[in-house]
């Protein structure tokens, strides 16, 4: 798999427009702050990871549109920086990439070429630091996998969601590389189709066997002995495991528990938000109705009331365990998850 989905060269940030795919490989140069903040709220880029790198490279393209029209400052930055995290508000990476640029440029406030290669340098390192993330999360994951393992997993966390591999999907590469024999059951993630448009082109991408179902048939399969584990991504994880990611993750979790079936998050730390104590505090964003009634080619009007949360919390008791860059965090999530870096750094299991 040699698809770049994010790109930085001389200056000029490339996406391969989500929205698109399956049907067409399109990339979309994003030129100004106003482009970048449609393409993530438009879903032209999504996934947790690769949103945040996109914010980071677009604050620094607006740096360098600001410098080229003398009006750049440390306060017009901050003001873009409240734009983009405005963005996506469930996915806390955005926010947390943006926190990064804006502290490396915080001492730097009187002397604009410096601001512009440090807001540059900066986006460059968070991306490649997320392909290493990624490269250790697959890592981390594949010891969970066995050869002839099925595995059920939820929208999309792969290449396209990250700087990398992904993290659910990264797990599944590498086994594949490891030369076991997986299969995959993808969910089309209504209402928006991550599953059906985007993980199920990307496996085939892979040359990995996979099936696609509608979300309601994940039951009916775990019944019947299909499922052998359920891996999928995160958006935002809260301090005592509680986890937010796409709609109908909730739902995998309860159907696992129900039979016995591992279930477990894959998400880089980044994607931790230690100042909430729980799910209960995770924004939860809403999106258009015309995601859902547009599936239906139904007219969009008012005697349509439509409920459609971008996401929902899966609570920390309903998960096995989280799979990171630096390990696999086990029960109990309060003790552990806060700890976890440095116990990780000193070679102790969690």
């Amino acid at each position: 798999m040699n698809i770049e989905t994010i790109r930085f060269k001389n200056n000029r940030l490339l996406i391969l427009d989500q929205t698109l795919l399956p049907h067409k490989q399109e990339y979309r140069t994003l030129k100004d702050l106003s482009q970048v903040i449609e393409a993530i709220k438009s879903l032209r880029v999504r996934g947790a990871p690769a949103i945040g790198i996109v914010a980071a490279y677009g604050l620094a393209i607006h740096a360098l549109n600001l410098k080229a029209l003398k009006k750049l400052d440390f306060v017009a930055l901050k003001n873009a920086a409240q734009q983009l995290k405005q963005a996506r508000p469930t996915a806390v990476n955005l926010k947390w990439a943006i926190d990064r640029q804006m502290a490396v440029i915080e001492n730097l406030q009187n002397d604009q070429d410096e601001m512009v290669s440090a807001l540059i340098h900066e986006a460059k390192t968070i991306h490649d630091e997320d392909r290493e993330t990624c490269d250790k999360i697959g890592s981390y994951g594949d010891a969970l996998i066995a050869d002839g393992f099925n595995i059920l997993t939820h929208c999309n966390t792969g290449f396209l969601a990250t700087g990398g591999i992904g993290t659910a999907l990264g797990i599944v590469y590498k086994a594949a590389e490891n030369h076991k024999k997986v299969h995959v059951f993808v969910d089309e993630t209504r209402p928006v189709g991550q599953g059906a448009r985007l993980t199920f082109w990307e496996l085939n991408q892979a040359g990995i066997p996979a099936t696609l179902i509608t979300d309601n048939m994940a039951g009916s399969l775990m019944k019947e002995g299909k499922v052998d584990i359920v891996i999928t991504g995160a958006d935002r994880i809260a301090a005592n495991g509680d986890t937010a990611n796409k709609i109908g993750t909730y739902s995998l979790a309860v159907l696992a528990k129900a039979h016995n079936i591992p279930f477990y998050i894959a998400a880089p730390y980044s994607t931790f938000d230690l100042n909430i104590d729980s799910g209960q505090q995770i924004p939860i964003e809403q999106r258009p109705k015309e995601e859902v009634l547009q599936f239906w080619n139904i007219p969009s009007n008012d005697s349509y009331q439509v409920y459609n949360p971008a996401f929902d919390v899966t609570p920390g008791d309903l998960i096995n365990g989280i799979i990171t860059e630096f390990g696999i965090i086990k029960k109990p999530f309060e003790k552990n998850i806060i700890n976890v870096p440095k116990q990780f750094n000193k070679g102790d299991a969690t």
